[in-house]
């Protein structure tokens, strides 16, 4: 088989075209890239912003928790002072206790 030799306008016809379809697919993979590349810098964003929240949450927990144990003994306190004046029936503090769960329980 023979190959025949292209004449020139079919030469330069053939290499436009080659040049152009590379154009294109490099504008299209450039284009790919681009895109991946955004998505992943928004997911971290997100991921940035969730850990951030979930410290603040455990922070807030923390800051709860420590407000909840200075009112058990403030209560405590006031229980102490309340029976050493004689003001337990008064007021009512003998036999309420906070039951498990955070409820107040009352004497039966």
């Amino acid at each position: 088989m023979e190959i025949r030799p292209l004449d020139e306008q079919k030469a330069v016809q053939a290499a436009t075209d080659l040049i152009g379809e590379a154009f294109i697919f490099s504008v299209a993979v450039a284009a790919l890239i681009f895109e991946v590349q955004r998505s992943a810098r928004s997911e971290a964003r997100k991921e940035e912003a969730r850990k951030q929240e979930l410290e603040e949450l455990k922070q807030r927990e923390e800051s709860l928790a420590k407000e909840l144990e200075y009112l058990k003994l403030k209560l405590n306190e006031i229980e102490q002072l309340a029976k050493g004046r004689g003001l337990t029936g008064i007021l009512n503090f003998k036999g309420v206790h906070v039951a498990e769960g955070g409820k107040t329980a009352t004497p039966a």
